[in-house]
């Protein structure tokens, strides 16, 4: 029997302390795990998805509201287990939320390396006109063609917005 991840799905209610532990283990800090928590309890979670292999869980990203532009979302944070790293698998998952973006044509922002981010579907490009309170050499787009002139308004919990 192969040792691989199921696909990514909803996260159930009970597993956030696992969520915790993978978060705290990928980023080797708390602060991801306590912008979780402000974004639960704020209630500007769109969606949390994680990758379960067996009884662990090795993949996990959330999906914010953004406060402006309305109906545009935010991607963070993205954790994949320390013991799986540089299989794929993470790629794998944004490459599926990437797919859907385009389908629905849901914009989704995301802060993070370009060579990771640019393999799974996302576009510095497509993010060039776009304004906000973060460093914009490591802003991407996905589900959506062109370059929108925005400003980006992040939910509160993300402490630069």
């Amino acid at each position: 029997m192969f040792n691989t991840p199921s696909f990514a799905r909803d996260l159930k209610r009970g597993e956030e302390p696992l969520v915790d532990d993978l978060i705290a283990a990928a980023f080797g800090r708390a602060d991801e795990v306590k912008l979780i928590h402000k974004l639960r309890k704020s209630g500007l979670i769109a969606g949390e998805q994680v990758m379960p292999m067996g009884d662990q869980i090795v993949g996990y990203y959330a999906l914010s509201y953004m406060i402006k532009p309305k109906g545009w979302l935010c991607l963070a944070p993205v954790a994949i287990a320390p013991d799986v790293q540089r299989r794929g698998y993470g790629k794998r998952m944004m490459g599926m939320l990437t797919e859907w973006a385009r389908l629905t044509g849901t914009p989704v922002v995301v802060l993070g390396p370009q060579a990771f981010y640019g393999k799974a579907g996302f576009s510095h490009d497509a993010a060039a006109k776009l304004r906000g309170p973060y460093p914009h050499e490591h802003l991407a787009l996905a589900g959506v063609t062109g370059a929108p002139d925005q400003e980006l308004i992040y939910p509160a919990a993300f402490g630069g917005a």
